[in-house]
């Protein structure tokens, strides 16, 4: 494990690698959510991550422990700031990538980070995962820019009671609101799932199965066509689903996923 940093757009930003012994194949860049950084996402995850084989993981900071991701309507230091999230991705791919695939995990205002990658740096990701964050809706969207969509895998988790980003979509309740300094509405899960599935050009329906009590796969796929997966965790909380429980009050985590092994699976590692 090594703490690095960065100069980008005037600000040193800091950063944690943890490289696998034997070298590694690809880059997974992990956002933290709203009052974390890269130590304590770590610690909330178990340090999970770091045993996705063949990965090296990336933990970044954000700036006040928030990232300027893809909603219009927040009001926190880092979007009040405008700082410059994407360039401070761009910039650790380009020194730590070495050509190889890059690949992020965002959970909550990581998760919205990812979406804001996504649209404005097509391209930059081999594939992306959103735990715990939804597509904002369009009259909450930043204007990210008209780059062209690169088609990309993307795999999706989100709990049904999940008491912060609501699985069924909206606004986050009020007292959140004030909390966290946002505003505006986000799309449904299966809603965020099915705008992605759409910007990949998959027609065709997607198809449910049901893999325990409490958890549930929707896939968009087509031949040709980088799929979209939604894991539902029926009960789930704003956790991510794992070995390691989240705070109570986050609501519950389920040990039916183990998140780095769905995406080690969905990306075939």
């Amino acid at each position: 494990m090594t703490d690095r940093s960065i100069e980008v757009g005037g600000r040193t930003r800091t950063y944690t690698v943890v490289t696998p012994e034997g070298g590694f194949d690809r880059l997974l860049l992990a956002f933290h959510g709203s009052g974390q950084q890269a130590a304590s996402h770590r610690t909330f995850t178990g340090n999970a991550f770091d045993d996705i084989k063949r990965t090296a993981v990336v933990y970044l900071d954000g700036y006040r422990r928030r990232w300027n991701d893809s909603r219009l309507h927040s009001r926190f230091p880092a979007r009040r700031q405008n700082i410059d999230d994407t360039g401070f991705a761009e910039a650790v791919v380009a020194r730590e990538a070495g050509g190889r695939p890059v690949y992020a995990s965002g959970y909550s205002n990581g998760g919205g980070l990812v979406i804001r990658l996504l649209h404005e740096r097509p391209g930059l990701l081999a594939g992306a995962t959103i735990i715990a964050a939804g597509q904002p809706a369009p009259d909450n969207l930043l204007d990210l820019g008209d780059a062209p969509f690169v088609p990309t895998p993307i795999l999706l988790i989100h709990g049904t009671r999940d008491p912060l980003v609501r699985y069924a979509g909206g606004a986050m309740a009020p007292w959140a609101q004030f909390l966290f300094r946002v505003g505006g509405s986000l799309l449904s899960a299966p809603d965020t799932a099915a705008y992605f599935a759409a910007r990949n050009g998959i027609a065709a329906l997607p198809s449910t199965v049901d893999l325990t009590a409490e958890l549930s796969r929707t896939d968009y796929r087509e031949d040709g066509r980088p799929p979209v997966t939604l894991y539902t965790v029926h009960g789930g909380g704003h956790t991510i689903p794992g070995r390691t429980p989240s705070p109570a009050l986050l609501g519950r985590t389920t040990s039916h996923l183990h998140t780095p092994g769905a995406i080690t699976e969905f990306f075939a590692f």
